[in-house]
């Protein structure tokens, strides 16, 4: 829901999720279920983001008050907390896919650096470079993006 923020695209990307998870335990025996269900829970939510940037362009999103991250803020603070998010959530979807995974799995879902090496079948250090790579990629990107605004301003 965090990723989405649509209630009808967050239910959808559960139920795909849990019947993955059990294709998967059919196939091979799962030694860590929420490491699992975290991994693709989170990808299925990026490929519904990207499968929505595609399909619309997002400067036809209207904001509405589900998509309001900040209750209470003022309206300014409101407007900038959805636009960066939107922006974040575009720049998210632009990242490799282990990228945008790792970086999802630490700073969304809150999972430890030795919980998402073991989730996505990856080293400590692989799984620590693949977050320190998204978190600069989403830097340059975002901080690009206000470069721009401010010159064009």
């Amino acid at each position: 829901m965090r990723l989405l923020l649509n209630e009808a695209d967050a239910s959808d990307c559960f139920q795909e999720t849990f019947v993955s998870a059990l294709q998967f335990s059919q196939r091979q025996t799962v030694a860590n279920w929420a490491g699992l269900l975290q991994r693709i829970a989170t990808s299925r939510a990026l490929d519904q983001l990207r499968r929505r940037l595609r399909e619309r362009p997002l400067c036809n999103k209207q904001a509405t008050s589900d998509d309001l991250l900040w209750r209470g803020a003022n309206p300014l603070q409101e407007a900038e907390a959805v636009e960066l998010s939107d922006r974040l959530r575009v720049a998210l979807a632009q990242l490799p896919v282990t990228q945008s995974h790792a970086f999802c799995l630490r700073h969304l879902s809150g999972m430890e650096y030795g919980e998402i090496a073991n989730a996505m079948g990856i080293s400590l250090s692989a799984a620590s470079g693949l977050i320190h790579r998204a978190r600069a990629a989403l830097e340059h990107s975002l901080l690009g993006a206000t470069a721009n605004e401010s010159k064009s301003s």
